[in-house]
């Protein structure tokens, strides 16, 4: 096993927060792997690097020596997890359920290591709780303290309906932890409520508490927004090579930093490295670049993240754009759009401020031309190119307000 505090300056890049790090640190000093578990409900995914942020602090405890179990949640799946929904969620069927869990094992391979992934069902020991079982784990826990979650609360105060069965998610999720005897738990912000409930449920059965780390929402390609297919700035694993490296290199150079750091397996010193390098003046497209080789060929393989930069680059270096470029519309005042505000929610930079000393390096063309006014705007009802530098670019329709 590597040193403790290597092992937690790897563990610690990239998570929301971890509860509690000092118990953490005990159990690493130990020596001994680690039994981390994450839970999944299979509701038919279909996974984009959004998804595979839990995925990637999964391989990292693998890479680490510590043993790994990929918990298809096909118990839980029938009530249904309500964590930040307003309304009661749909359950799943049995045959739903089942169906979703194969397509699950057949995408999460691309990021865990199958070799040393332990794939389980929470229906193996929740199958076989009969009522009395469920009603005696139900009594550790009280309904004040389930309303202090904040999906319920609101809908609490909203009057609008919260179903008994609702209450049981947490804590059958919470009791996975113990029939497992979990060490550490992993989970997305939005679970903090659900793996704590894992820590209390221990503790009151005799069992060392879990520890909790979360992992942030990771942000889709327009940098401002959660990735989401909904909101079409995603970035699917399945997506082809070529696709997936443009929709990367499009993405701002300091959102780049923020996807190593949650999707790269690079160490964290070649991380740093790699920063400093653009800040002594390497361009930021080459780092991008090995973030693309990165994770193309994690997804797909060296050989075809190796093509797909060839064909960017070529693509790019002849000023050719891409023949299916999508519109996207913009709302326009009276008085047109300022060309900031158009780089920035085109996706073309992370912010105004960035878009605009993107302006004064001369890096933005409208049409071809060259724009060098921050203060150019553009008129309700045009459509035109936006270019930045040769590696973003977006067809952008502007309609009136």
């Amino acid at each position: 096993m590597r040193p403790t505090t290597e092992q937690l300056e790897i563990l610690q890049r990239g998570a929301s927060e971890i509860l509690k790090l000092d118990e953490l640190e005990k159990k690493l000093d130990r020596g001994k792997p680690l039994h981390v578990k994450a839970g999944f409900d299979p509701t038919a995914p279909d996974l984009h690097l959004g998804h595979t942020v839990l995925l990637t602090k999964m391989r990292q405890f693998q890479e680490l020596g510590h043993r790994v179990t990929f918990l298809i949640g096909d118990f839980t799946g029938m009530i249904g997890d309500p964590s930040g929904k307003n309304a009661t969620r749909p359950t799943l069927t049995r045959e739903e359920v089942q169906a979703n869990a194969e397509t699950y094992a057949q995408q999460v391979f691309k990021v865990l290591d199958r070799e040393r992934t332990q794939i389980d069902f929470n229906s193996r020991w929740m199958g076989d709780m009969d009522a009395a079982g469920l009603i005696r784990l139900a009594s550790q826990y009280t309904v004040a303290r389930m309303l202090e979650r904040d999906d319920f609360k609101k809908r609490y105060a909203d009057e609008r309906p919260i179903a008994i069965h609702e209450f049981l998610y947490p804590i059958v999720q919470g009791y996975d932890s113990v029939a497992m005897k979990a060490d550490v738990e992993l989970g997305g912000t939005d679970q903090k409520f659900n793996l704590l409930v894992g820590r209390t449920l221990q503790q009151a059965l005799g069992q060392e508490p879990q520890i909790v780390l979360t992992t942030p929402l990771l942000e889709g390609t327009d940098g401002v927004q959660k990735m989401s297919k909904s909101l079409d700035n995603y970035i699917g694993i399945a997506e082809p090579a070529e696709e997936m490296f443009g929709k990367l290199m499009s993405i701002s150079d300091e959102l780049m930093w923020r996807y190593f750091e949650l999707l790269s397996l690079r160490p964290t010193a070649e991380l740093a490295a790699l920063k400093d390098a653009v800040a002594d003046g390497m361009n930021p497209r080459d780092a991008k670049f090995e973030l693309c080789l990165e994770l193309v060929g994690r997804y797909h393989s060296k050989d075809a993240a190796a093509a797909a930069q060839s064909a960017f680059q070529s693509r790019f270096a002849q000023g050719q754009l891409p023949e299916d470029l999508p519109t996207t519309a913009l709302s326009c005042p009276a008085d047109g759009l300022a060309i900031g505000h158009i780089i920035k929610q085109a996706g073309l930079a992370g912010s105004t401020s960035e878009a605009l000393r993107l302006v004064d390096q001369g890096a933005v063309r409208v049409d071809g031309e060259r724009i060098s006014d921050r203060q150019r705007r553009l008129p309700a009802g045009s459509e035109f190119v936006v270019q930045v530098g040769k590696r973003r670019v977006a067809r952008v329709a502007l309609a009136a307000e």
